[in-house]
């Protein structure tokens, strides 16, 4: 075993182990000739090398057709993994040896655009410098249309997001919280919406998607907020209760890290209530190595324990 591991780690061929497989598929060696473009010696020559390499018979004839030795049969279990391997390493590879180079136009929600993807493109432009994002900010309805548009590469949106041509692909959970003054009549541990609806509240204007889910929050309780304030900023309903002129309902990403405020305390809602982002692109949107990067670094963002 150990002898056959050298031999493995230092000469197994790609090109045998693809010949090898071929003819297994097809059946004999003059069919997987014809498929890879070469005379039947060759690929007989192949196979005969590959058998000397590993010290065992791959290939046997049952009447007509070619067949897997037992040993066959185990090396074809590997033959796809290893294959496999080979193309993501060359992949990869290539990303550093031409560079990811090119501009992605991504569109986005106010929120998301101060306190999600910040480290998101710090990150990008560190790893991959000749790349650029454009950035710019809208609600869910007018960012999917301009993806289905194509004025827009890509679009982290809350959902529900709507459009046939449009793929989606859920990229993270964000609770809402309440907030208010830390020493103007602080709020509960846990608030519902009979607790925040006599208060004067600023809330989200009402075009806005989380504007929406506020609303359901409230209404699922009969209840139906009358805001003293409707507002497209979620930090200028930040600064407006720190001002002392009212109480917010904010998606919690907005008051953790950076987005932590002095002033205020954030409250979490009885029932429970949050929205998902995420992304979306054309179904038929060609998906680039500059498209793909920024789409893998948004969804690796937004696991659980990255934030």
């Amino acid at each position: 075993m150990q002898g056959m591991r050298k031999t493995l780690d230092k000469s197994l061929n790609l090109d045998q182990l693809r010949s090898f497989a071929l003819v297994i598929e097809a059946g004999s060696f003059s069919a997987a000739a014809d498929r890879l473009g070469l005379s039947q010696p060759a690929v007989s020559l192949q196979i005969r090398q590959l058998e000397r390499r590993l010290a065992v018979r791959l290939v046997e004839r049952v009447g007509k057709r070619a067949h897997a030795t037992p040993a066959g049969m185990e090396l074809l279990r590997h033959a796809q993994n290893i294959e496999t391997a080979v193309e993501n390493a060359i992949d990869a590879l290539a990303d550093h040896a031409s560079g990811i180079a090119g501009r992605v136009r991504l569109g986005t929600g106010a929120t998301a655009c101060l306190h999600f993807l910040p480290s998101v493109l710090r990150g990008l432009r560190e790893r991959f410098p000749e790349l650029g994002v454009v950035v710019s900010t809208g609600n869910t309805e007018d960012q999917a249309r301009k993806v289905e548009e194509n004025s827009l590469d890509l679009a982290l949106v809350t959902l529900p997001v709507a459009g046939r041509s449009l793929a989606v692909m859920p990229v993270l959970d964000d609770e809402f919280v309440a907030i208010g003054r830390q020493d103007l009549a602080p709020l509960k541990s846990k608030v519902a919406p009979g607790d925040l609806a006599g208060l004067p509240l600023v809330l989200f204007e009402p075009a806005a998607n989380t504007r929406k889910l506020v609303d359901r929050w409230f209404a699922a309780e009969g209840l139906q907020p009358q805001p003293v304030m409707e507002l497209g900023s979620v930090e200028a309903m930040k600064e407006m209760v720190a001002a002392g002129l009212g109480y917010a309902i904010v998606p919690g990403m907005a008051m953790t890290g950076r987005g932590a405020h002095p002033e205020l305390k954030a409250s979490r809602l009885n029932p429970r209530m949050h929205r998902a982002l995420a992304i979306v692109v054309r179904r038929d949107k060609p998906v680039g190595k500059a498209l793909r990067v920024v789409l893998d670094a948004i969804v690796a963002a937004g696991k659980p324990g990255r934030r």
